[in-house]
């Protein structure tokens, strides 16, 4: 709905799910997804087809003379590195950026490449600035359980069971390309903490200080809206000035996490 009010054009991400495609936000609600989810489904995150992505891309050269195209993570999802070898056969047309981001910094992405072709840059100069610019973005993700994480193979069954034992909040973090553990809180209120001191530092010893002209700052889950409007109220008494923007986290992030989740994001204003 926001990409179509921007006038911005978005390849929707396939799953399979007990073995039937879906396409987020097309075929399958947040709703239905989390329904799914807690029923047990089998849920498999794709890549588009490459003919998909030929065919996304040359329809919007219909209209316009070139395309900057912003996949998820090369670090997260293979979709990336896919892109950039189907762009070979665009000649320049289609630029591919591979800025490292995911979910909200990959949303301030793509505004921020609004911005810079509104300043005149043609698609080639876009995609440099935004891979300089990559850095510039941190997320920190507190989970509500282990359980999504051992279902995908990403950590141990007996790594998941002590920390289901001792009801472990887990706090990860994203930073550039890689998904890493960042601490284990006992409750969410610690969690909270751990991810707004962690902000926190990051504005002031990498992006040039917590202010509000300087800093986008926001809010993400999967599920847990009630919860992410209250971190809102307090992320404002720490942060006063700041416009907050709630979002739910993709699908294709959702699905390897599961519900539950809060998330703090903040990425750094051009200029």
């Amino acid at each position: 709905m926001e990409a179509k009010e921007l006038g911005i054009s978005v390849l929707p991400m396939p799953f399979m799910i007990n073995e039937e495609t879906f396409f987020e936000d097309i075929t399958l609600s947040q709703e239905e997804f989390y329904e799914k989810l807690k029923g047990g489904a089998n849920v498999v995150t794709s890549q588009p087809s490459p003919e998909s992505v030929m065919e996304f891309w040359k329809d919007i050269l219909k209209e316009y003379d070139e395309i900057v195209y912003i996949p998820m993570s090369s670090g997260l999802s293979g979709s990336c590195q896919s892109a950039l070898m189907l762009s070979e056969e665009f000649d320049g047309k289609v630029q591919v950026v591979n800025n490292q981001r995911i979910s909200v910094t990959q949303r301030q992405s793509v505004l921020d490449a609004m911005l810079l072709a509104g300043r005149g840059m043609n698609a080639a100069e876009v995609k440099d600035f935004l891979e300089k610019d990559k850095f510039n973005s941190s997320i920190y993700i507190m989970l509500d359980t282990l359980y999504y994480l051992k279902k995908g193979g990403r950590i141990t069954p007996a790594a998941a069971a002590i920390g289901t034992m001792l009801r472990l909040k887990p706090v990860l973090q994203i930073q550039g390309e890689k998904l890493d553990a960042f601490a284990k809180a006992r409750t969410s209120n610690q969690g909270k903490s751990i991810m707004i001191n962690a902000i926190r530092a990051d504005m002031e010893n990498r992006f040039g200080g917590a202010k509000a002209d300087n800093i986008w700052l926001e809010i993400a889950h999967t599920k847990n809206e009630e919860a992410a409007n209250q971190l809102k109220e307090e992320l404002l008494k720490e942060f006063s000035g700041f416009d907050i923007v709630i979002s739910p986290l993709s699908l294709s992030v959702a699905c390897h996490i599961g519900p539950g989740s809060l998330a703090i994001a903040c990425c750094k204003k051009i200029t």
